[in-house]
């Protein structure tokens, strides 16, 4: 690791902290209908919709009426976006030598359900694919009511723990309303004037074409000398996608390519956009609790956690590829060398800011990358696999993070009662057996379907398809043995984790990819956030009970080194077998 890395870093997690507190508190006052700087203005806005929509926010919903809310207000997302993607040549694309074509009905429902669930799959290209229309008022408008839906299921959450015999929630539609105009909106504004300050385009202009300064050759062997550079309203989406930690780039390669993310300045502002909303979320948790030390333990796990995970990758990047030294290429950090592994990685972020990206993109349920994980270094590419893997307990996604680390510690409650020999309480909650057939439904779902999709890919020729190419002369493989599993493996625990990247060797635009990720995205999306709105309102139905002496004490810092300790067994117990057939024996090879 270098000076320059570290700092980084150190910076990053410096500039969350500080945020945390007055974000959280901001979080707080917006959801509880308390009186901020923006209610003049946005206000009137929002009674005017709940008229359009007859909508009565005075009106609370029981968790099953919250959740109904939610899956419906998500499949008509779905739906809207699937017509408008297949209607797509018949609107108006700013562009007369650029019409896209409808897209096959497969990989549109694929598109669809991948953003009206925050996972944002891309299994297309962009600039090639989307018009600006379909950019704009389809992907754009799903990255905003997407991620405040998901803010919204967290919000209820929060609302369910700190409820004294309570029958309701609270109201999806307001807190969606509320998630938009007082969280999202404001922030991607500014986010949007920041990206364009430092250089990425936002406009409605015809692609341009520029001759090249060298003449080349494209793939069939004809000549070249002109390239066309795609234009758009870049900013608009680059800002919410990390907002709304959704990560479907405007560019098939997302925040690689130097229009949607062109300098370090532009990258980090992309990070603490992914984190900043989820992580102030603990200290709302806090607030709501009437106990801020509860939120302040939530977010030391996840950063300590956030920190290892930076460091271990850092240092698989940087020590290089062993092969490659054998050869005599310098891998050593020396003045106007960055050393290590910078396969797949612009020169623009080095080692530093490529991690950084990896790290907080698979922790924050984005997928907005800056460098292509498949060229990762084994052990460097299991990192980010391994954060997925965890359930988005690590700042995770708006609102889902948050009852992710929370099914963490309540296993780590009911364990502890286990050991002592008292009834597991939480927050001054009995957790019974009713709590934990939900909490063993919401540990389980993800690694049933993350796994079971997974051996279906690898033993299947539909989804071993994937891994081959058609070239000239001969059909050849793909990455077989190890690294070919961890791309079909790293597919699907995105998918479930609703975060988006991938292993970019996998061809996974074709139907058996395009449906089977569909069904892991639903799961990642339904499958835990329904369980946690019901496990929230058994919750709010119970009398807080005052602590007594006896009482395990969940904000102390032995606590909190308990459930990293549960995260870790957890994971290993699910997952260790599949890592040992990808990345861990990828390394051991080398």
């Amino acid at each position: 690791m270098n000076l320059y890395s570290l700092g980084q870093y150190a910076l990053f997690v410096l500039v969350v902290l500080a945020c945390v507190k007055p974000l959280g508190r901001y979080l707080q006052r917006v959801f509880d209908g308390e009186r901020t700087l923006l209610d003049p203005l946005l206000r009137p806005v929002e009674r005017g919709i709940y008229r359009l929509a007859g909508v009565r926010p005075e009106q609370g919903m029981s968790w099953s009426e919250y959740a109904s809310a939610f899956v419906l207000f998500s499949c008509g997302g779905m739906l809207l976006l699937y017509l408008l993607l297949r209607i797509q040549p018949l609107l108006h694309s700013f562009d007369p030598l650029f019409q896209p074509v409808p897209l096959a009905p497969n990989l549109a429902m694929n598109t669809a359900i991948s953003f009206a669930t925050t996972t944002t799959w891309q299994s297309y290209g962009g600039e090639t694919t989307m018009s600006y229309v379909s950019q704009i008022v389809g992907l754009a408008a799903q990255n905003f009511l997407a991620g405040a839906a998901g803010l919204a299921v967290g919000i209820a959450f929060i609302r369910g723990l700190s409820s004294d015999r309570a029958a309701t929630l609270g109201n999806f539609w307001v807190d969606v309303v509320r998630a938009v105009l007082w969280v999202l909106l404001p922030l991607a504004v500014v986010l949007t004037l920041a990206l364009v300050w430092q250089g990425v385009p936002l406009n409605v202009q015809p692609y341009q074409t520029v001759p090249l300064l060298q003449p080349t050759r494209d793939g069939t062997g004809a000549p070249v000398s002109e390239q066309v550079l795609p234009q758009g309203p870049v900013a608009a989406l680059e800002a919410i996608k990390n907002l709304g930690t959704n990560g479907g780039g405007f560019f098939n390669v997302n925040g690689a390519h130097p229009y949607a993310n062109p300098t370090p300045l532009s990258n980090f502002l992309g990070m603490l956009a992914i984190v900043l909303v989820p992580a102030a979320l603990t200290h709302t948790f806090g607030l709501k609790l009437g106990r801020p030390s509860q939120g302040w333990m939530l977010f030391s796990i996840m950063t300590a956690l956030f920190i290892t995970g930076l460091l271990l990758c850092d240092w698989a990047e940087q020590s290089g590829n062993p092969r490659i030294a054998e050869l005599g290429v310098n891998t050593l950090v020396a003045a106007g060398h960055t050393g290590g592994n910078m396969e797949g990685k612009e020169t623009r972020f080095g080692i530093g800011s490529s991690v950084l990206a990896a790290i907080t993109t698979s922790n924050g349920a984005t997928g907005s990358y800056n460098s292509m994980h498949d060229s990762y270094m084994p052990l460097g590419g299991a990192v980010p696999l391994v954060n997925m893997l965890l359930g988005e307990i690590v700042f995770g996604g708006l609102g889902s993070g948050i009852y992710s680390i929370v099914f963490v510690m309540l296993i780590g409650v009911f364990v502890a009662g286990l050991m002592i020999g008292r009834t597991p309480e939480f927050l001054g909650k009995q957790i019974t057996v009713t709590e934990m057939k939900l909490i063993g439904l919401y540990t389980v779902m993800a690694p049933l379907a993350t796994l079971t999709l997974t051996a279906v890919a690898v033993t299947t020729v539909a989804g071993q398809g994937a891994l081959y190419h058609a070239g000239y002369p001969f059909t050849t493989i793909y990455n077989p043995g190890p690294h070919g599993f961890t791309e079909v493996f790293y597919a699907y625990t995105s998918a479930v984790a609703n975060n988006g990247q991938n292993f970019a060797g996998l061809g996974a635009n074709n139907p058996f990819y395009n449906v089977s990720l569909v069904i892991a995205m639903m799961i990642g999306r339904f499958g835990l956030a329904v369980p946690a709105l019901a496990l929230a309102g058994v919750f709010a139905q119970q009398k807080c009970k005052p602590p007594t002496p006896g009482t395990l004490a969940t904000d102390s810092p032995l606590f909190g080194m308990f459930t990293i300790g549960i995260v870790l067994i957890v994971g290993v117990l699910s997952y260790l077998p599949a890592l040992a057939l990808g990345p861990i024996i990828e390394h051991i090879r080398l």
